[in-house]
């Protein structure tokens, strides 16, 4: 069952029954504007007083799963933490999609108007003088604006402060109400907004050297765009740092286990709610098939009339492995195996040599407790869990929903800051109809579910975005709470999940393959054969 409800998630949280769901698993914002996007900035997932409205609903013991980004998940664990769970690990998600947004340092200094530093500072020191003819500090013009004073002392940088900066258009005329000065430098501060994000006349007038082969990508269908495709010869300034940038390629995201304290031991706790355990056997790592059935081995002893007696029990792990806190995407495997090459790890069947356990007495003289080991080889990969994102899983449910290409947001969209997921409809002319631009694969998202949700447990989501979570929890028969602010991104959601619920089997890998040999043999043939 799916319970799909619209609204800021800290009101609908606050309804809910206290102690009532099993684990919350959630795409949480990463606060850094991403995309421009307003829901990406309220400070919410670094607010403690958020993340105990959670902790209210959990049942005792439950396990948080919270995404972030590798520049603000410090912020967004701390609170975590100071709103009363426990923070259990972190998880790696590791994938082979992101792309950096740096900048290129010999370009910036070659772009940079340094012809209208000055004009800026004229601006400044009228700014100044007028404050000052008003005894104004930039705290109370700053709080006004509802920002930080250091803004402010930019605006009105007296000549010897080293970052003067200009007002945009709006807050020059808010300036102009507040301090009620006159209209004598309105032009200068339009004609130099006006040239804000616009290369320097070094730039323009450099020597032309060359020019970028191929098509120009943009916003229809491609990922990155170019205002320019010319090739400028470096000045000598410039050509010291050519090759610098500001950010490294990034290729992961963690996740923040946490967890609500227990209502006393883990065993007390879990058969009083059925929650504080991870179900590890649920989540090995898939290994080779185990030749000749179960081994049977001592695991543990009893005392009885005739003193202690060994007890052996069969477990068939089948060369599986206890899942880690790294989780990759199928390019990361790659990479990794082909660094790695084959590997070879050998068998064990837990039995020591006697020798070695001389001081070990009795019906375990020689045995060792530990699970025996599987022999297994293949490259490195293989000991991490393998998550693959498809583009093809995105639309899946959404057929009867329209198109929409990134540039037809409804807020400002600018490039991904590195996030993994492509931008929405990126490589498909005329847009996509799940255009969340952070939709996560719903493999990764089932073994997330099925490794904190005790059986027939619920799961919720204050963050739904598109739904991918919920998606998980119908393909692994739990219970789904999704909360979702935004009307636009809960119509993809619910599409998406009522598939899961109807036909579980589109979303699996089968039925992709399927889908994609399909439509190669409509393009070789012209039609399905």
């Amino acid at each position: 069952m799916s319970i799909l409800l619209l609204g800021d998630s800290r009101n609908v949280l606050a309804e809910l029954a206290a102690d009532s769901i099993d684990a919350c698993i959630t795409d949480a914002p990463y606060e850094l504007g991403f995309m421009g996007r307003a829901w990406d900035k309220t400070g919410i997932a670094n607010d403690p007083a958020f993340w105990a409205l959670v902790l209210r609903v959990l049942k005792p013991g439950a396990h948080l799963l919270a995404f972030s980004h590798s520049r603000t998940y410090h912020r967004m664990a701390c609170a975590i933490e100071d709103a009363g769970f426990e923070i259990r690990d972190s998880i790696d998600w590791w994938y082979g999609t992101g792309f950096p947004k740096s900048l290129d340092v010999s370009k910036a200094i070659d772009k940079a108007r340094i012809e209208d530093q000055e004009p800026v500072r004229v601006v400044c020191r009228f700014l100044r003088a007028v404050m000052d003819s008003k005894e104004l500090k930039s705290s109370q013009i700053a709080e006004h604006f509802g920002c930080h004073s250091r803004l402010v002392d930019h605006w009105a940088a007296r000549d010897t402060d080293s970052q003067p900066n200009l007002p945009t258009w709006e807050q020059w005329l808010e300036l102009k109400r507040l301090l009620a000065f006159g209209d004598e430098m309105d032009a200068e501060v339009w004609r130099l907004n006006g040239r804000k994000g616009t290369p320097g006349e070094a730039w323009q007038n450099a020597e032309v050297i060359g020019r970028h082969e191929g098509s120009t990508p943009g916003l229809a269908g491609e990922r990155f765009s170019r205002r320019d495709d010319l090739i400028r010869a470096p000045s000598e300034n410039a050509e010291r740092w050519s090759g610098w940038g500001t950010a490294l390629k990034p290729a992961k995201e963690p996740i923040c286990l946490a967890r609500k304290p227990l209502d006393g031991t883990v065993a007390e706790n879990v058969i009083a709610h059925g929650t504080g355990g991870l179900n590890i056997d649920g989540c090995r790592i898939a290994g080779p098939p185990k030749e000749g059935g179960p081994r049977r081995y001592t695991a543990l002893g009893v005392m009885d009339d005739d003193g202690w007696q060994a007890k052996t029990q069969e477990i068939d792990r089948g060369g599986k492995r206890w899942p880690a806190n790294v989780i990759m995407d199928e390019a990361v495997a790659a990479e990794l195996d082909r660094q790695s090459g084959n590997r070879q790890s050998g068998a064990w069947d837990g039995t020591r040599n006697a020798e070695k356990t001389r001081s070990v007495y009795g019906a375990f003289a020689g045995r060792n407790a530990e699970h025996p080991r599987e022999f297994s080889e293949g490259g490195a990969s293989r000991f991490f869990y393998v998550a693959k994102p498809t583009r093809y899983e995105r639309d899946l449910g959404c057929e009867h929903l329209p198109k929409r290409s990134a540039g037809e947001a409804t807020d400002r969209e600018d490039d991904t800051d590195g996030l993994s997921s492509p931008r929405a409809g990126a490589g498909r002319t005329g847009g996509a109809r799940n255009f969340h631009p952070t939709v996560k694969p719903v493999m990764l998202m089932r073994y997330l579910c099925r490794l904190v949700t005790p059986p027939g447990g619920t799961i919720i989501d204050p963050f739904m975005g598109s739904g991918s979570t919920g998606i998980a929890a119908a393909l692994e028969g739990f219970d789904f709470i999704g909360i979702e602010r935004e009307a636009e991104y809960m119509a993809i959601a619910k599409a998406r999940i009522d598939l899961a619920q109807k036909a579980p089997r589109a979303f699996e890998p089968e039925a992709e393959r399927a889908e994609k040999t399909d439509d190669r043999q409509q393009s070789l043939f012209g039609g399905t054969p």
